[in-house]
């Protein structure tokens, strides 16, 4: 009653008096008014707060990664840097762990369990990033932009091609498989080099051996059909060769017993031997052990042409014949080409005359800025000493006295073998240099030997041969990966190395280079032979191939998987393979 007695009261009130009413109206508005324009205020302040503390934050450093293979990946997963802003432009949207496609291809090794999405991988880093799934059909290194076009199962024959800027532009698009423009190879030929290709040899393996085992065919349909034939003897068609040998024997033979006999595996290499790239003693007993096997191994046949039944080959030394035999299955595995993308950027940067982008030590694109080039799809393009040979004197020369002391040389030794590999290399293996190396290592402590001098022709002429150690590195994936390494390494210290640089003195300027050059560590190399054996060569002159190799192998591969998803399930795939055997189901 008492709160009834004083709403009544006010009501009254405001009916006896109306002036009261305009004042309350005029309270609440202009109160409310107040209450608005402080919060606006507070909020233009904290809008001028943001905008002029985003307006000093420096803006970050785009780079763009074309590609997501070895070397793009090892470089994503490494680079820790949060200021940069990292764009990836691939038609893959995963890594492939492409040392076990072959075997995907038998079912040792499901597909799903040697990729990891790129997504997943960018995810988890401190720097921006996002990823796009197209593929890049132009690089404009003048105007630092990439030109780029969805891939055409997204948008259902619809292109819409759109362009990036890039402060940094990474290339690392791997390489296509080398035809080397033999009729009838793209046509008519498996390819080994995408998650896909595997998945396809093994749907055309169960296939032969189902249509082999329909009724209605004749002996020599059976043989044709059931004749696989890889072309290349290097790592790759060798172990493809060898896990299809064991799948065979192992698996299908069982489920199909009544073709086995029909059964026919060849191997065709154009070099004299399989593996070249290997130590003789692993060639020698992979050769052995294939023709043990049952598998036709055909030195010196190169393919000339590959029809929609026959292959043609030509034996090197049997005065040009050309020899054609039928096949049911052609695996093409003989190196790799260039993209067409590369091809192009290559015309327009002047290196027309190679199979792949020159890059520096430093693995910069020749006559490029801020483009770098790594994996299958460039190639180092090493610095000859003796390009260099009268700076390199010119900077020993510290006292300009137009000769060169044994000390001076030594002061700058390191130097020399850091920016210029060959000369280490050089040292190491050959004795003519030993005019100046006996001295230099007779020269610490020697005041008489130090003061010995070399004009600039003793020092051309010791020098002469250095050159001769230059090699080209592999097209591997050991390679790809420690080169996404050693970038992402440079660009997490850029900025501390463009203060205080780390790399070797710059002979033909002042200083000293921003960073160590690259240098490709060689970890070793394995071959799966088949039958529970591998061929590994590992540094120090170590070989072996036996049953031991084999579960190296498996701890490596497990251990390089890039997550610990993939790595628990290529493990499950290879427990599930030695208790169930290998999945023979055309999926």
């Amino acid at each position: 009653m008492r709160g009834f007695t004083f709403y009544e009261r006010v009501s009254r009130a405001f009916n006896d008096y109306p002036s009261l009413t305009k004042l309350l109206v005029v309270s609440t508005t202009s109160g409310g008014g107040y209450v608005a324009y402080a919060e606006a205020k507070a909020s233009d302040d904290s809008h001028r707060l943001i905008t002029s503390s985003s307006d000093a934050e420096p803006k970050k450093k785009k780079i763009v990664v074309l590609g997501s293979g070895w070397a793009a990946t090892s470089f994503l997963k490494n680079l820790n840097h949060p200021d940069y802003d990292v764009h990836v432009v691939s038609p893959r949207n995963y890594f492939a762990f492409t040392p076990l496609l072959p075997s995907v291809t038998i079912g040792t090794v499901e597909a799903r369990s040697v990729v990891e999405p790129i997504r997943s991988i960018l995810r988890k880093k401190p720097y921006d990033a996002c990823y796009w799934e197209a593929e890049c059909y132009k690089v404009d290194s003048q105007n630092k932009k990439v030109y780029c076009r969805p891939i055409e199962n997204n948008l259902n024959g619809k292109f819409e091609e759109f362009s990036v800027d890039y402060d940094y532009l990474i290339v690392s698009m791997g390489a296509r498989s080398n035809t080397f423009n033999t009729p009838g190879v793209e046509e008519n030929c498996h390819f080994l080099k995408e998650v896909e290709d595997a998945q396809q040899i093994r749907r055309t393996v169960i296939d032969s051996f189902e249509k082999a085992s329909l009724p209605n065919l004749s002996d020599d349909e059976r043989k044709k059909i059931l004749h696989f034939v890889i072309v290349g003897g290097g790592p790759t068609g060798v172990e493809f060769a060898a896990a299809l040998h064991d799948f065979v024997n192992d698996d299908l033979v069982k489920l199909y017993p009544k073709v086995q006999d029909y059964v026919k595996i060849t191997l065709l290499e154009a070099a004299d031997h399989i593996l070249n790239m290997f130590d003789k003693r692993i060639t020698t007993s992979a050769e052995e052990k294939f023709q043990r096997d049952g598998i036709d191994v055909k030195l010196g046949s190169m393919v000339v042409k590959v029809g929609d039944n026959e292959i043609s080959t030509k034996v090197r030394g049997n005065g040009g014949e050309i020899t054609s035999f039928p096949y049911g299955m052609v695996v093409w595995s003989t190196g790799i080409g260039t993209r067409p993308v590369i091809m192009d950027f290559m015309k327009q940067i002047g290196q027309t005359n190679r199979r792949a982008l020159a890059t520096d030590e430093w693995l910069r694109v020749e006559s490029c800025d801020n483009v770098y080039a790594l994996g299958d799809c460039a190639t180092i393009n090493q610095r000859k000493v003796m390009e260099d040979i009268a700076a390199i004197f010119k900077k020993a020369d510290k006292d300009n006295s137009g000769t060169l002391t044994v000390k001076e040389f030594q002061e700058v030794l390191d130097d020399v073998c850091e920016r210029y590999p060959q000369v280490q290399l050089y040292l190491k293996k050959n004795k003519k240099l030993g005019n100046i190396v006996d001295l230099l290592k007779e020269a610490v402590g020697d005041a008489a030997k130090e003061s010995i001098e070399l004009n600039i022709e003793d020092f051309k002429k010791a020098l002469s041969e250095v050159d001769s150690q230059m090699k080209n590195l592999p097209a591997t994936a050991q390679v790809a990966a420690q080169q996404g390494k050693y970038l992402a390494n440079c660009f997490n210290r850029m900025e501390e190395c463009e203060a205080n640089p780390e790399g070797p003195i710059r002979f033909r300027g002042e200083g000293r280079h921003r960073f160590h050059p690259f240098r490709y560590r060689h970890l070793g190399q394995f071959a799966p032979l088949g039958g529970g054996k591998t061929a590994a060569e590992l540094p120090g002159d170590w070989v072996s191939i036996s049953r031991s190799s084999q579960w190296l192998w498996y701890s490596v591969y497990a251990s390089k998987q890039v997550s610990w998803r993939t790595r628990t399930l290529v493990v499950a795939n290879w427990m599930r393979r030695a208790i169930y055997g290998r999945d023979t189901s055309r999926i």
